[in-house]
C-alpha cells in the first residue's frame, strides 16, 4: 500500500507540471469556456456529482478502516467533508448552468484525479502518519486551520456571490463587483488554493501539499484566462483588477 501511496503521489506532482503548462494554452471546456468539439457530454450537474464523488467516499472509506481515530483525525475529516459534501450534493444542483453539456473526457480526467486524491491523502492521514491529540497545538495545526477557514469562507462567498449574479442575469455574464471581485477577476479560485495551501500545512504531509500544488496549476492558470476573457469581454471592465492575487496578479 506505502508503494502505491508513493507512486500516487508522485503522478500527482507530475500531473501538476502538465496541467499547468497546458492549461496556459487550453481552458477546460466549461463554463464561460465551453465549446463544441471534445466529443459526447452529459449535464453538467451529473457530471459534476460523479466526478467529485470520490473525493468524500474514499476519506470516508479511510476514516471508517481505523478502530479508533484521534480528535486531529475526526477535525480533518469534518474539514474535508466541509468542503466536498456541498461540492459534490449541492453546488452543481444549485448553480445555474447545471444543465449544459458537461464535456465527459474532462469529468473522466477529475474523477480520476479525485480517485487518486481521495486514495493518497486518505491513507496519509488515517494511517501513514500519526496525529495525536497534542498535534492540535501544534504550529502547522493552528496556522493550517486557520488557511483552511480563511480559503474556505473565501471561496464559498464568491461561490455564492456568483450564482447570485448569474440568476440576476441568466441569459449571460455580467461584471462581478463588491467585496474581493474589487480587487481580483476570480476570488473562488484564490480561497480554494488558500483553502487547499491550509490542508497541507495543518495535515503536514507529502498527500496534502501534493493536493495543494495541484489546485494552484489547475486554477491559477484559469484565473488567469478568465481575467483576459473579462477584459476582452467587456471594455469598461476594471484596469487595476488583478486576475487571483490581490495588487500582484
Amino acid at each position: 500500500m506505502i508503494t502505491a501511496y508513493n507512486y500516487c503521489v508522485a503522478l500527482i506532482f507530475a500531473s501538476a507540471a502538465a496541467v499547468y503548462v497546458l492549461l496556459f494554452f487550453i481552458s477546460a471546456p466549461y463554463g464561460k469556456f465551453q465549446r463544441p468539439g471534445w466529443g459526447p457530454a452529459s449535464p453538467a450537474k451529473w457530471a459534476w456529482m460523479l466526478m467529485e464523488l470520490p473525493s468524500p467516499m474514499l476519506m470516508i472509506v479511510f476514516f471508517c478502516a481505523v478502530p479508533e481515530n484521534t480528535i486531529p483525525q475526526v477535525i480533518f475529516i469534518a474539514l474535508w467533508l466541509l468542503h466536498y459534501i456541498p461540492r459534490t450534493f449541492i453546488y452543481p444542483f444549485r448553480q445555474s448552468g447545471g444543465s449544459k453539456p458537461f464535456p465527459a473526457v474532462v469529468a473522466l480526467m477529475a474523477f480520476l484525479f479525485n480517485c487518486l486524491n481521495g486514495f493518497v491523502n486518505g491513507f496519509a492521514v488515517f494511517h501513514l502518519r500519526d496525529y495525536p491529540d497534542g498535534w492540535l497545538l501544534s504550529w502547522p495545526f493552528i496556522a493550517g486551520m486557520i488557511l483552511f477557514i480563511a480559503g474556505f469562507a473565501i471561496n464559498k462567498s464568491a461561490d455564492e456571490k456568483l450564482r447570485l449574479l448569474r440568476r440576476k442575469n441568466p441569459a449571460g455574464y455580467s461584471v462581478p463587483r463588491g467585496w474581493l471581485f474589487e480587487y481580483v477577476s476570480c476570488p473562488h479560485y484564490m480561497g480554494e488554493i488558500i483553502e487547499w495551501l491550509g490542508w497541507a500545512v495543518l495535515t503536514w504531509s507529502w498527500a496534502g501539499l501534493a493536493f495543494f500544488v495541484f489546485t494552484f496549476a489547475n486554477l491559477f492558470p484559469r484565473a488567469i484566462r478568465s481575467h483576459a476573457w473579462y477584459r476582452v469581454t467587456f471594455p469598461d471592465y476594471p484596469a487595476r483588477r488583478k486576475a487571483v492575487i490581490p495588487f500582484v496578479v
